[in-house]
């Protein structure tokens, strides 16, 4: 029998989607996948592993495609506590994130917590995430876009917005990609993502199931703000600049990870050639 996890336990198990090709970061994902791109001296993969270990977590899925041996060889099987299992997805080149997470119903069968792996963020910021049924989101400001989602007044979520959007972001806070499910909700999105898939649908956003769950009830989130402390979701080299601006370089190695390295003065000259960005995200300004 499943265990079912009362919404007051913390999760143990997280589930990483990192599958994509990161073609907005080339050339530095020509050889690496974009999880293992360097921020200060410190790959975003390691930053997770690192928090994800920090925070307690027992178990770690990786969803792999672009590269995915590479990602094996950093990882390993496990590090410290945190034991490490890979799904590999075939058609990775022509899917999108509703696969990658589809691929993962048969090896988990119990709460999680799940992230995209171009994120990085300060890892207190998981002390509210590892329950169930939670969903990190920050306040929209005018110069974010993408996905979001209104809140009730218990910090419910009301509804999704998904995509470009061009509605007032008074009332509205941007996805920050990382959630919790409880078992119960995740058998529930298990079938609502088999019917996606078999119908076709293997190119498309996990959040179209998750907006469609919520509007008729059948999924519900309790809102995590990231508002507090820094977040960044690393896709373009512009983006890459601002987080090497917010997150410091003097971090502790991961015990049993060795940290891949590029050219310094290749770097250097990829940093000096994009400009800052005046996006902002969690609590933070940066300049120019």
């Amino acid at each position: 029998m499943k265990k079912r996890t009362q919404n007051n336990e913390s999760v143990s198990t997280a589930l990483l989607l990192a599958a994509g090709t990161g073609s907005r970061l080339y050339p530095l994902t020509r050889n690496e996948p974009k999880c293992l791109t360097i921020v200060n001296g410190k790959s975003i993969l390691e930053r997770m592993v690192s928090s994800l270990n920090r925070k307690g977590f027992k178990r770690l899925v990786v969803v792999t495609g672009h590269l995915e041996k590479c990602i094996r060889d950093f990882l390993g099987d496990q590090i410290d506590g945190l034991s490490i299992e890979y799904i590999f997805s075939p058609l990775y080149k022509t899917t999108n994130n509703i696969y990658s997470l589809w691929l993962a119903r048969e090896i988990i069968n119990e709460p999680f917590v799940l992230l995209e792996s171009d994120l990085v963020f300060d890892d207190s910021l998981l002390d509210n995430m590892i329950y169930p049924d939670r969903i990190a989101v920050a306040r929209m400001q005018p110069w974010l876009n993408g996905t979001c989602v209104t809140l009730d007044e218990s910090e419910m979520v009301n509804e999704f917005v998904l995509g470009e959007n061009e509605f007032s972001c008074d009332d509205k806070y941007k996805t920050v990609n990382i959630y919790s499910l409880s078992l119960e909700s995740w058998e529930k999105v298990i079938k609502q993502l088999d019917k996606k898939i078999s119908e076709g649908n293997v190119n498309s956003y996990y959040e179209t199931v998750f907006a469609e769950m919520v509007s008729d009830k059948s999924l519900m989130f309790k809102s995590v703000s990231f508002d507090s402390k820094p977040w960044y979701e690393i896709d373009t080299l512009d983006d890459l600049a601002v987080a090497e601006k917010i997150f410091p370089s003097k971090i502790q190695k991961t015990p049993g990870l060795v940290t891949n390295t590029i050219s310094k003065i290749f770097y250097q000259k990829i940093l000096s050639a994009v400009s800052t960005p005046q996006k902002q995200m969690g609590v933070l300004s940066v300049s120019k």
